[in-house]
């Protein structure tokens, strides 16, 4: 059996948080994947943070140790650019006529198809190609940066200092990221968590300014009771609803403590959408310790802009129609967001696959690190561990028709999440059901999802890694 596996040629895209942890997993199953990284480290673009939440060198050197610590380093070839994907050896019409999973419901099918790689080393002019039978794409949602359009005399090269994007920033050593900045004007732009993150190192401060935990009120079994959930069920889907006063009460409260023990009113920065919106919708933003104290001082300045902003020779101009508000800068980070979706279609060669693979994929293929939660490398562990029970012919896939099902059940609630936290819903945000989610791979794995000991702790404590640490 286990020298089946190491003839099952598996390739991993990505060597990000949970292309580490696919590996890891697979290492441990008898598998000897091969991992693509077109970076020169492992770790890929995890966010800079302070204090309890370590900084971007911090994290890369963790994911290092991990990496080391299992053995998956060897199995990592840096500098190596999946250019594109082709599935090759079926006919995308047969293809698009399974009932099963690869043709027979098994991870690797019946053998006939294979996926084409092909790859842009480092220092190579040449591209090649590598079969596989199986591949698990780990790109992530933050390759691709979202940079806004500018009016034509606006453009970023009408600035007289550097421009760049917060991945850029985010990539660099901490070294190199703290000598760009150092005795400089610094302009960021957005107000997401990459945008904290920046202001945070900008100003040199550490640590954080909330002083509610989080995790009882959103990682608990009871707290996902008051939230509705992908193929609920009509009990559930009828408690939800009853409890959803106790839902906008407890987020209510909590809205009314952090206006009242920060002066984000007085500062007209107060977001325009509520608390219990930013829950749902996985954008709460983690200020760091005395920032408004650093405002007080003039260290950092904030300035609401229009969605329109542009560039002139010594800065930005806040409000483009009347070109007031000039904000003057030696260093513009712009902390716009990323295109999530483009990295993950522009990889296929084929145009069919381009558009189905975010939805249900019906080839040898495995997606992980696409959905999003308030902390995302734990839930990385679980779908790593969930995919490589799988290739490991722990369990089988239903019928596509009950994974379509399934899909138009998770559409629908995104579709209920948009309208409920006011089309600031990102789709791929699981944030407030991680626990239901889990609880599904775990079934599929063949595990019991009650992780906790006593009817109490499984209702009350959060959920977190450990729970799941003996999978």
């Amino acid at each position: 059996m286990e020298a089946s596996k190491a003839k099952r040629s598996v390739a991993i895209v990505g060597a990000g948080a949970s292309g580490l942890a696919a590996c890891k997993h697979l290492l441990a199953r008898g598998f000897r994947p091969v991992v693509f990284e077109s970076g020169e480290a492992a770790g890929g673009p995890a966010a800079a943070a302070a204090e309890e939440f370590p900084r971007h060198d911090e994290v890369a050197a963790y994911l290092d140790a991990y990496a080391r610590r299992f053995g998956v380093l060897e199995r990592v070839r840096f500098g190596s650019k999946v250019v594109s994907a082709e599935y090759a050896g079926v006919p995308e019409e047969e293809a698009a006529a399974w009932e099963r999973w690869s043709g027979n419901g098994e991870a690797f099918g019946d053998g006939r198809g294979e996926w084409l790689l092909t790859v842009q080393h480092r220092k190579s002019e040449n591209l090649q190609t590598y079969k596989f039978d199986f591949v698990i794409l780990c790109i992530g949602r933050y390759g691709v940066a979202s940079v806004p359009t500018f009016p034509p005399k606006g453009v970023p090269e009408a600035f007289h200092g550097q421009v760049l994007h917060s991945m850029d920033y985010s990539s660099m050593d901490h070294t190199a990221a703290a000598e760009l900045i150092r005795d400089k004007r610094i302009a960021v732009v957005g107000s997401g968590k990459s945008a904290f993150d920046t202001v945070a190192q900008c100003a040199d401060v550490n640590g954080l300014v909330w002083g509610v935990n989080f995790q009882n009120l959103t990682t608990s079994r009871l707290a996902e009771v008051m939230v509705h959930k992908p193929g609920e069920g009509l009990l559930l889907s009828l408690l939800a609803t009853m409890l959803t006063p106790l839902r906008w009460l407890l987020s209510k409260l909590t809205e009314m403590y952090y206006k009242r023990h920060t002066p984000m009113q007085r500062h007209g920065m107060v977001p325009g959408y509520s608390f219990s919106q930013s829950i749902l919708a996985c954008r709460l933003g983690i200020l760091p310790k005395r920032f408004y104290d650093r405002v007080d001082d003039g260290s950092i300045v904030l300035r609401r802009c229009d969605p329109s902003f542009s560039f002139c020779a010594g800065g930005l101009v806040l409000d483009v129609a009347t070109g007031d508000h000039i904000v003057d800068a030696d260093v513009v980070i712009l902390a716009t967001g990323f295109q999530a979706d483009r990295q993950l279609r522009d990889i296929f060669v084929s145009p069919w696959f381009s558009k189905i693979v975010a939805e249900s994929s019906d080839a040898t293929m495995a997606i992980i690190g696409y959905a999003e939660s308030a902390a995302n490398i734990y839930p990385y562990e679980m779908m790593a561990k969930w995919v490589a029970h799988l290739l490991d012919g722990a369990f089988q896939l239903p019928s596509i028709a009950r994974m379509e099902k399934s899909v138009v059940e998770w559409v629908c609630w995104a579709h209920d999440m948009r309208r409920c936290s006011g089309n600031y819903f990102r789709k791929s945000c699981i944030g407030t059901i991680t626990t239901w989610y889990n609880d599904q791979l775990c079934r599929n794995m063949g595990y019991n999802p009650r992780r906790k000991k006593g009817i109490v702790a499984e209702w009350i404590e959060p959920y977190g890694a450990a729970d799941y640490a003996d999978i």
